[in-house]
Parts: C-alpha cells; sequence; structure tokens
C-alpha cells in the first residue's frame, strides 16, 4: 500500500501557500485493507475513507467513465491495480494533478522542477509559468468543471487560462454541457468564488467562455448597457458591477453583501432601449429579478433577502442625506432595519461599495453610511412600549399605535438631525 498527497495541498505548498486541507490517495489497497487498519468508511460513491487519528480523508486511487450528462454521470472504478498516473489522469487541471509521496519535503531540483513528485501532466510547469490548463480532453465530461476553472482564476488571478483550455470550455458550452449544471453545484461555486480575492476574473472567465449567459443570464445581459456618466463614469453596466464588487473585496465584505453588490442593477438589463442610458424604476425590477434568481440557483435567504434590500432601496440610500426625519424613519422601516440591524447595515456596506465602484471615484467617501447607522441608533433609543401605552390610553388601536411609534422615532431623529447639524 503507497499513500500520496495530492491536489490543493500539493499546489499550495509548491506556491509557498499555507495549506489549509489535506487530500491523500491510497494506491494498492482495497477497502477491506482499509478497514482492517482501523479506517472509517464515510464515502458514498466512491471509497473514501477518515485517517483514525487525523480524521484526514484518504481516498482509494479510483479510474471513471462518462456514463451520462452532468457532474454525476459517471461510473468510477477502483481497484488495487490502479495506479496513481492514473487517478492524477482524471483531476481537472494540471496544477491539481500532482501526488507527492507521503513524507515529502520539497527539496527543489533542476530548473524548479522536483524529481520526487509525480507530475505527468506537467503541473510544476504550469505552476511556474502561471497557466491554467486541463489535464485531457476527458475534462469536458463535468461541467462542473467550467465553474472550478473560473473560481481557481478568480483565486488565482495573475494566472492566464491556455488557449486549448479556453476553447475546450467553448466547446463544451456550444456542445450544451453547461446546460446540465444543478442549481446547488452552481451556487456552490458561485458562492466560493466570490469570497476569493479577485472575484470579478471569475465572471470574466464565465463570459468569455459563454457559461455565464447560460448559469446567470440575467447578469450576463448587463455589459454593453449603458448608463449617463455624470452618475456612472465607466459607461457600461456590466463592467461598473464588476468595479462595485472589486470594492467589496477592498472592504472586506461577506458573502451576502458581495452577492448584493453582484444582483443589485440586474433591472437595468430590462431597460427599454428608447430611454436609455436612464433607468427608471430599475430598483424594483432587479428585486424581481434576483428574486426569481434566488429561487433557480437555491441561494440561502440570507443573501437573497440582503439583495433584495439593496436592490430596492440603494437609489434612496444614496440620496439620504435629502430626506427629512419622517422619510428616513419611512426608509429604515422599509429596510426592516429596527428589527434587522445588523441586516441593515450589511446594506449600507453594499450601498456604499455601489457608490464608490465606479470609475474615478473609488477614493470617494460614502458618509451616508455613519449618517444612517447613526439615524437607526437615534430611532431604536425610543422606548416604543410606553408610547404604545400612552397611545393607548388616548384611545389609539391598531394602526394609530403603529403611526404613534412612527411619530416618535421621526421626533427622535429630528433631534439627532439638529444635534448634527
Amino acid at each position: 500500500m503507497q499513500i500520496y498527497m495530492v491536489g490543493g495541498a500539493v499546489r499550495d505548498r509548491l506556491l509557498g501557500l499555507p495549506v489549509q486541507d489535506h487530500d491523500w490517495v491510497v494506491v494498492g489497497a482495497t477497502p477491506e485493507d482499509m478497514v482492517a487498519r482501523g479506517y472509517l468508511p464515510v464515502g458514498k460513491d466512491f471509497p473514501v475513507f477518515l485517517h483514525p487519528d487525523t480524521r484526514e480523508e484518504y481516498a482509494l486511487a479510483r479510474t471513471e467513465r462518462k456514463s451520462g450528462r452532468g457532474y454525476k454521470g459517471f461510473t468510477v472504478f477502483t481497484s488495487p491495480e490502479v495506479r496513481i498516473e492514473e487517478d492524477l489522469a482524471r483531476r481537472d487541471l494540471t496544477i491539481n494533478s500532482i501526488a507527492a509521496p507521503a513524507d515529502w519535503t520539497s527539496a527543489g531540483g533542476q530548473n524548479g522542477l522536483d524529481p520526487a513528485l509525480i507530475d505527468p501532466f506537467g503541473g510544476q510547469r504550469d505552476l511556474q509559468a502561471r497557466v491554467l490548463r486541463h489535464v485531457t480532453d476527458a475534462f469536458r465530461e463535468d461541467p462542473v468543471r467550467i465553474l472550478r476553472l473560473a473560481r481557481f482564476a478568480a483565486r488565482f488571478h495573475d494566472f492566464a487560462v491556455a488557449p486549448e483550455t479556453m476553447a475546450l470550455l467553448r466547446d463544451m458550452v456550444a456542445d450544451g454541457e453547461a446546460d446540465h449544471l444543478v442549481p446547488e453545484r452552481v451556487w456552490q461555486e458561485l458562492s466560493r468564488g466570490l469570497m476569493e480575492s479577485h472575484p470579478a476574473r471569475m465572471f470574466d472567465v464565465l463570459r468569455d467562455c459563454g457559461a455565464l449567459r447560460v448559469v446567470l443570464p440575467e447578469l450576463d445581459r448587463l455589459w454593453g448597457v449603458p448608463q449617463r456618466p455624470e452618475y456612472h463614469p465607466e459607461v457600461d453596466t456590466g463592467v461598473h458591477v464588476m468595479l462595485v464588487l472589486d470594492m467589496a473585496v477592498r472592504l472586506g465584505a461577506s458573502l451576502p453583501v458581495r452577492w448584493a453588490c453582484l444582483m443589485h442593477d440586474l433591472g437595468k438589463a430590462t431597460t427599454p432601449a428608447d430611454v436609455l442610458p436612464r433607468h427608471l424604476g430599475h430598483e424594483q425590477r432587479s428585486g424581481k429579478l434576483l428574486r426569481a434568481v434566488g429561487e433557480r440557483l437555491r441561494v440561502p435567504t440570507d443573501c437573497t433577502e440582503l439583495a433584495d434590500v439593496v436592490a430596492r432601496e440603494h437609489g434612496n440610500i444614496h440620496r439620504s442625506g435629502e430626506l427629512n426625519a419622517d422619510a428616513l424613519v419611512r426608509l429604515l422601516e422599509r429596510c426592516d432595519a429596527l428589527r434587522k440591524p445588523a441586516r441593515f447595515a450589511d446594506a449600507l456596506l453594499a450601498c456604499e461599495c455601489d457608490a464608490r465602484g465606479r470609475l474615478g471615484l473609488q477614493e470617494e467617501a460614502y458618509p451616508q453610511r455613519p449618517r444612517l447607522l447613526a439615524v437607526l441608533a437615534a430611532a431604536q433609543r425610543v422606548d416604543t412600549a410606553d408610547v404604545a401605552e400612552a397611545a393607548m390610553a388616548r384611545g389609539a388601536r391598531g394602526a394609530a399605535i403603529g403611526q404613534a411609534v412612527a411619530r416618535a422615532r421621526a421626533r427622535a431623529v429630528q433631534a439627532w438631525l439638529d444635534g448634527a447639524g
């Protein structure tokens, strides 16, 4: 029995990056051998075992044969006779298809290539050249690999996609493989890519190969849609959304905030051509579209709900400096800010990303965010129980009590505005 470290752990060690998880492949063993050594079987579709001490995953070397459409359309074969080179051949990218002996300590070698590594597809050379390249033509058999490659492009933003690999991606899309991506896997890869250091690169790759118009057509349609240059010097809506996403990374935004940034302007793709570059009413259209996307891709509720608030209210939040106390309280109510203040804070962060995600405006201040947080704090200081009790003592019932609370909050906000001024 031989044990090899494979995949990302080898790749990241060669790149000098911290290794988060180790993946191991076992050659020359049967499931019975693994159990006899104390490994715990956990794999459903193929033999995977947990180490009895470290709980890291150990998979038996395997090969695959395409048996249907989509990422589940494979028949898996394991045998003690499967060689490590055969296991590496089924992987996606050359940089992920390198194996190291279990006791490997990188020592380098001629031309910077480590001879101790098993590297039949030139992964080390592609790491040096900063290239993302598919291993074999079997790459085309799993459409999820389109998304994975785009995600790796977001992580390793200075790596180029090999021309032959981009051609293969385009062929896969043209052949309809991307049509068979299931919602859960699309969301899984998109959400992981959004949290990489350069998520806009993921969408560049998906657009270049044509996959974005399949998995997220509502977003794909934004490129080429003009906006008013006095507000958007970059003009193109798709370019703007990527700049907003870049700003979300710069400000350390969470996944729900990054998703909201990505979704906030979807409605601009549906603006009638005769009124361009104005986009009156795009906020409500964006909300409707992003909710449909959320249902289709089974996006987590917190992401969809935040994106909906941002899409509907970002214009009002941008203009909030012009609002009086009553209008500010109504804005808080529409955003459900008093019940969900943390979500409101996230919405304000997304709006700051929107305002600063514009060509030449990245260093501009966004006073609306601290101002509205202070407005919320002033409204929260109102003792609603006391206000409601006093209103009921005057004979108020139902909606009248809510109106009394809103007036009390508006007075508190006005007092803060007077003091801030």
